[in-house]
């Protein structure tokens, strides 16, 4: 190796040191830490005695577990699906070419970033059942608005409700994805006698649905760690009702100081986040298309 190319390898591993030693830390060293505190009893204090699995098959005995997960994956089979149609729905009004355009697309992104917590704080206001502008306008209306948050029917569609506010986001990717579709594929349809829904079946949905699967798979995944606004609205209430598993972790960890189950816990989430996410990769191909790619025989 000449003097040029062991100065460029040295130049190297200096400018990717700190990204390296960074990973190591913050993330390596916790995950390492994470999966031994799962194999026993620590409770963030003293030392901790190894307990092998009883961690996790103690998990098949709590009702309080099952409750979390039933509630997560409630709110994923609901409120994904239900925001990927909304926000594909803005995306497609966002790409017309009408005059003023952009305001409305700023208007419709600007929610998605601002922070979880003010977020929440405002939807708590919003959704009070005595001066919440959402009963006053169901008031207008004549109907009796629920008491949101505080009813054990109607606590988990309030936070789905509030996910819509979100769709910003999704909104941008989609309206990229529509914004790079070529022209000439309408205008194919179009000469072939097609009117607007065959341009959107046969031309908008194949050629978005790399955009729809990586919404799809982000969503899910986020939605299996909502933590934020739970935390902040409900507290998981009323009697459970809310309970995410994300806040049940935490409780485990930072209020009963379980280190140990709740490092057990994690661990759960993250092999059904990741199994999810295999499945929708493998099934992927039977619905993604890809322009440019050759079909396997």
């Amino acid at each position: 190796m000449g003097r040029l190319a062991r100065r460029e390898a040295l130049e190297c591993y200096l400018f990717i040191s700190l990204a390296v030693a960074g990973f190591l830390i913050f993330q390596a060293g916790p995950i390492g830490v994470s999966a031994f505190l799962s194999l026993t009893n620590s409770e963030l204090v003293g030392t901790p005695a190894w307990v092998g699995l009883r961690n996790y098959s103690a998990m098949l005995h709590d009702p309080l577990f099952w409750q979390s997960l039933k509630v997560t994956v409630t709110y994923a089979v609901v409120a994904v699906p239900l925001g990927l149609a909304l926000s594909l729905l803005v995306a497609l009004l966002m790409n017309q070419n009408v005059r003023g355009i952009s305001v409305f697309r700023t208007v419709y992104y600007l929610p998605s970033v601002i922070s979880g917590v003010a977020v929440a704080v405002l939807w708590r206001w919003i959704l009070n059942p005595e001066f919440g502008i959402l009963n006053l306008l169901l008031g207008y209306l004549r109907i009796d608005g629920p008491n949101w948050l505080l009813d054990r029917q109607w606590a988990l569609p309030s936070l789905i409700l509030m996910s819509l506010w979100g769709i910003g986001g999704s909104m941008m990717i989609y309206l990229a994805g529509l914004q790079g579709i070529p022209t000439h594929l309408y205008e194919a349809v179009e000469i072939d006698g097609g009117g607007m829904w065959d341009k959107f079946a046969h031309v908008t949905i194949p050629m978005i649905s790399p955009v729809v699967f990586f919404n799809l798979v982000t969503g899910i995944i986020w939605t299996f760690q909502e933590f934020t606004r739970v935390y902040v609205m409900t507290q998981g209430g009323p009697s459970n009702a809310t309970l995410f598993y994300g806040l049940y972790l935490y409780r485990n960890a930072f209020r009963y100081f379980q280190m140990g189950y709740a490092s057990a816990l994690a661990w759960v989430l993250l092999l059904i986040i990741l199994a999810m996410t295999l499945m929708l990769f493998r099934t992927s191909q039977l619905w993604v298309y890809y322009e440019g790619s050759v079909e396997k025989a």
